[in-house]
């Protein structure tokens, strides 16, 4: 059957036509780390043992699985999500629902990673990581904005190295001033 030559079209085979699993499909599914995942979420709506070898590869879909098919904590995935800042972040984020401490060197890495996790996770400033958000003026922006929600002294000068982000801190958070 044509369809089982695009792994997008077989899952929503089974989804929509065949409404539950299609056994014959599900070897080539299976090597998809995406299709995995949508498909122990969509058709089998649950997890899918056989699948999660593959699905813990990619970052990405490991933490989604975790969020949307194990509902919780995946212990054996967390090695793999926590190599990539923004996974680790949304995995703090929407699995763990607070610190992934583990996570924080990694995250550490990228100022949008440590803009998100202290807006979204520890909702509120983060001192250790301030010196390394403070390199970016477009994420120091944000974080006094959203994080420290008023002025930020001791970033001013980054922000006002470039244009945009100088603009937007005048209008938002020194109004003007």
């Amino acid at each position: 059957m044509i369809i089982l030559t695009n792994l997008r079209w077989a899952c929503w085979y089974a989804r929509d036509v065949i409404e539950g699993r299609w056994p014959e499909a599900e070897a080539a599914i299976m090597t998809n780390p995406e299709w995995a995942s949508w498909y122990a979420r969509d058709v089998i709506k649950g997890r899918w043992p056989e699948a999660e070898e593959i699905i813990m590869s990619n970052p990405e879909w490991a933490q989604r699985y975790a969020r949307d098919v194990i509902k919780g904590r995946w212990l054996q995935a967390e090695a793999g999500i926590m190599i990539n800042p923004a996974y680790a972040h949304r995995y703090a984020r929407d699995v763990i629902k607070g610190r992934l401490i583990e996570a924080e060197a990694i995250i550490l890495g990228e100022p949008e990673s440590i803009y998100q996790y202290a807006r979204d996770v520890i909702k509120g400033r983060w001192p250790e990581a301030e010196a390394i958000i403070m390199t970016s003026p477009e994420w120091s922006y944000e974080y006094a904005r959203n994080v420290i929600k008023g002025q930020w002294s001791e970033a001013e000068e980054i922000i006002m190295s470039d244009p945009k982000w100088a603009f937007w801190y005048a209008c938002h958070v020194i109004e003007g001033h």
